[in-house]
């Protein structure tokens, strides 16, 4: 029960295992996930430990994995979810056969892929050819048959003779749309303007064989006159990556080369289709285990890192390691020990000894799904020092409730009461969402947190009976008017005095009326800002009272007297003297009454009358009142004040004093016990399983001892605690009137948008009534979902947790501690999937 208010007790333990079982062992250990090892081979070299082969190894699988996923995501084929059935570690053989799975199917994958981009080049070479072929068309005439010879066509010397005699050669070919501008320009530099060129842009993009990606072309034919002129212009093609391709002069052999071409084409693209079909075939069988191959080698890697962090002893025949764990979980890595053994046939068991260490060991706070959300809060301040006092457990209430109070507001609280009932119904189905995004983790994460604070902000919103700005007249009003319907009509405002118009108390939070009257931000106010107080005061005490739970279990039994009795007396004697002349006042003072100074027009206020407190000043009274609500009053608040300043020479010198006096004492009993080894135990005191034990002078974890600290500092030291915590107590008490603040806006907010903007569309009459209304309530539904759930929740949210952070949790908690990060094969996954 005790690991609910703080984390559990934790062992130093030390393993010994045989190397033929330290595999299947530590893979037990992985699936229980309750040990953190310690790195024994700290001044060794990553890549000179034992199991460096086995991680290269592992890597090198991991790599084939994600090439052949890579290859499966592109072809579009959707990886089954194994979440439900999760793969073990692979034993050794299973090893082997996985790698040789592997290897050949991305041989195989490697093979089809050249394959494929080999045939698409082909292809794509063959298109181009086919569209010059095409394009070309209109280039030509009946006429320039006579006149033009291609470029690839005949031998050299008739070439030589035909451009000898006058006649015009050219080139055609397909080049990049971006580059033709730049491509014409340069062909007529070179040519002084002696090249024809004509160019056509293709209509469909090509596809690029390597990437897939479209590829816009233009065809183009380059009309010359001389040899020299043609070596000119293939130069300037093969600059600009520009693709020739043979192109006959006569209109027969252009139509019957692309005859050809386009069988060719047929006949490829037919091998392309057979090829694909191959492929994803391949890749279907490939995608139905890749997933627990995936996971089986992340396991496989994550047990040899961990296998580095073994020593191996002087024998070379038994494995070595050191971790913490829980002592409640000590039987079960037994267990895991004995399965690791038995699983590989070992005649030598492991052995778990626990060792005794004077080092702080991790935190570890064991939660649920819903106590998970409120544990990261803690720990996002600074994670428990070891044993310490865990504020979680308080936070599952106390958070909510201050968010509410600052957020009441029935309507309000539904909708989130409705997003985090549906997110906590359908968690299974929602937790299988993969890509939801980092704002969608932190919602879905916190959960249960959503729920509660709704809940708590429909409780708080009954009380202050506002939903979307409007109250409900449950009980019926409490208030009576008295006045007759001629003096209504006539008069813009009347006052209902309590004592004639109020026939008692409104059965559950504010009387309805109050919606009505013109007084109703001025009542809101004094009502809202009293509770802050109380519920700030009362929240500071607590967290007060708090120390003394870590002061009795760390047997530190003087800081009890010397910071708890000062501290608490402090806050009490003045604010929470406050709180309680807050309850004196509203008993006190009735409009019934025939007393006069007890009228409510005689109540001092309370703020005034603590300012006073504290100077020792007096205010004069209104006439046939009193200045103090009871006669010993000015006696009682002179001792109240007196008192706390005795509390801080209290706070400030009696630690200092007290640990100055018993030094010389600790330091001898302390000599005593390292001459004996550390045998002793002082009377009354408990060796924790860990050796690692508090003292008087220690902190809240236990670890920080002020026996070789020089008096000096620790005089400096207590005086700065000493002055940080009387500022904080006044300056923490102020902070909590945010509560107040935050709640008056938020109803501010709410009344601003329906008055402003769904009572417009109430107003309306008419077919153009009923459109204006359904426009300006889906904007009215809109601001307030975007405002006031959205962005007031959000708000309302990081004052909570600033409440808790710095006005609660600094009163006890001192955050030092480091956590328990167990080796858990779940982690591990959850942790790559997140990333």
């Amino acid at each position: 029960m005790g690991d609910m208010f703080r984390s559990e007790e934790m062992a130093l333990c030390q393993m010994f295992i045989q190397p033929e079982a330290a595999y299947t062992s530590v893979s037990e250990l992985g699936e229980t996930g309750c040990v953190q090892f310690r790195d024994l081979n700290i001044n060794v070299n990553a890549f000179q430990r034992k199991f460096v082969t086995e991680v290269r190894r592992c890597d090198e699988l991991e790599r084939k994995i994600r090439y052949i996923e890579t290859e499966i995501k592109k072809d579009g084929i959707v990886l089954p979810d194994i979440q439900d059935d999760i793969p073990r570690a692979p034993n050794p053989r299973e090893i082997i056969d996985l790698e040789a799975h592997l290897e050949k199917t991305e041989s195989e994958m490697i093979e089809l892929a050249q394959n494929e981009v080999n045939m698409k080049s082909n292809y794509l070479e063959l298109t181009e050819l086919r569209k010059v072929l095409e394009n070309t068309q209109g280039f030509f005439s009946d006429q320039e048959v006579l006149n033009l010879d291609s470029s690839n066509r005949g031998a050299g010397g008739d070439e030589a003779t035909a451009q000898h005699r006058g006649r015009l050669g050219f080139v055609a070919g397909v080049i990049n749309r971006e580059r033709v501008f730049g491509f014409e320009r340069m062909l007529w530099r070179i040519s002084r303007g002696n090249v024809f060129l004509k160019r056509s842009d293709l209509d469909e993009p090509l596809n690029d064989p390597a990437t897939g990606h479209p590829i816009y072309k233009t065809v183009f034919v380059a009309f010359f006159q001389g040899e020299q002129l043609k070596n000119r212009i293939k130069k300037v093609c093969t600059g600009f990556h520009a693709s020739l391709y043979p192109c006959p002069s006569s209109h027969n052999e252009r139509e019957e080369m692309v005859k050809n071409v386009r069988t060719r084409l047929e006949d490829l693209k037919l091998v392309l289709s057979q090829t694909e079909d191959h492929r994803s075939r391949v890749l279907a069988t490939v995608s139905k285990n890749l997933p627990s191959w995936s996971i089986m080698v992340k396991k496989m890697k994550a047990i040899y890192h961990t296998l580095n962090l073994f020593n191996m002893d002087v024998t070379k025949k038994c494995l070595i390691g050191e971790c913490w764990v829980p002592t409640k979980d000590l039987p079960v890595v037994q267990k895991a020990l004995s399965d690791g053994s038995a699983a590989v046939g070992s005649t030598i068991p492991s052995f778990l000894n626990v060792i005794d260490t004077n080092e702080q060991p991790p935190t570890f706070n064991r939660t649920n799904k819903f106590t998970r959300g409120f544990q990261n809060l803690i720990d996002a301040y600074g994670v428990a020092s070891y044993r310490e006092c865990n504020p979680a457990l308080y936070t599952c209430i106390t958070f909510p409730f201050l968010f509410a109070v600052m957020f009441g507001d029935l309507g309000h609280g539904l909708i989130l009461v409705l997003f985090g009932a549906w997110m906590v119904l359908c968690e299974r189905k929602l937790a299988r969402i993969r890509n939801g995004g980092e704002i969608w983790n932190i919602f879905f994460g916190g959960r249960y947190i959503i729920l509660l604070m709704g809940l708590f902000a429909v409780y708080t919103g009954i009380v202050y009976n506002d939903v979307f700005s409007k109250s409900m007249n449950l009980f019926g009003s409490r208030w009576v008017n008295n006045y007759n319907r001629s003096t209504v009509l006539t008069n813009p405002s009347l006052q209902l005095p309590p004592n004639s118009s109020a026939v008692g108390v409104y059965p559950f939070g504010l009387d309805p009326v109050w919606q009505l009257a013109d007084n109703k931000i001025i009542f809101l106010n004094s009502f809202k800002m009293k509770l802050s107080i109380i519920f700030g005061v009362l929240h500071m005490v607590f967290g007060v009272s708090m120390s003394v739970v870590n002061f009795t279990h760390f047997k530190r039994y003087a800081s009890i007297f010397l910071e708890f009795v000062p501290q608490i007396l402090f806050l009490l004697l003045l604010f929470g003297y406050m709180v309680f002349m807050m309850f004196f006042k509203w008993v006190t003072y009735d409009s019934h009454t025939d007393f006069q100074p007890h009228t409510p027009g005689c109540a001092p206020s309370v703020l005034i009358m603590f300012i006073n407190m504290m100077l020792f000043k007096n205010t004069p009274p209104p006439k046939g009142c009193k200045e103090f609500m009871f006669e010993s009053q000015p006696d009682v608040q002179k001792t109240f004040v007196i008192m706390g300043l005795i509390c801080i020479p209290w706070m400030l010198l009696g630690k200092p004093l007290y640990i100055k006096f018993t030094r010389k004492s600790n330091a001898h009993s302390k000599h005593n016990g390292q001459l004996t080894g550390n045998m002793e135990v002082a009377e009354g005191e408990t060796p924790l399983p860990t050796g690692f034990s508090g003292n008087e002078e220690s902190g809240g974890g236990g670890g920080n001892s002020h026996d070789d600290e020089p008096m000096s500092e620790i005089y400096i030291h207590q005086a700065i605690h000493t002055i940080e915590y009387v500022l904080s107590t006044i300056s923490h008490t102020a902070s909590y009137l945010r509560l107040w603040a935050l709640s008056l806006a938020h109803a501010q907010l709410s009344e601003v948008l329906w008055n402003m903007v769904l009572s417009l569309g109430l107003k309306m009459s008419g077919v153009g009534g009923i459109i204006g209304l359904y426009i300006i309530f889906g904007a009215w539904c809109l601001f307030t979902l975007a405002i006031l759930v959205l962005m007031e929740g959000l708000s309302a949210f990081l004052h909570t947790l600033r409440l808790h952070w710095v006005e609660f949790m600094s009163k006890f908690y001192e955050g030092l501690g480091y956590a328990f990060q167990p080796f858990s094969f779940k982690a591990i996954l959850d942790g790559e999937e997140e990333e």
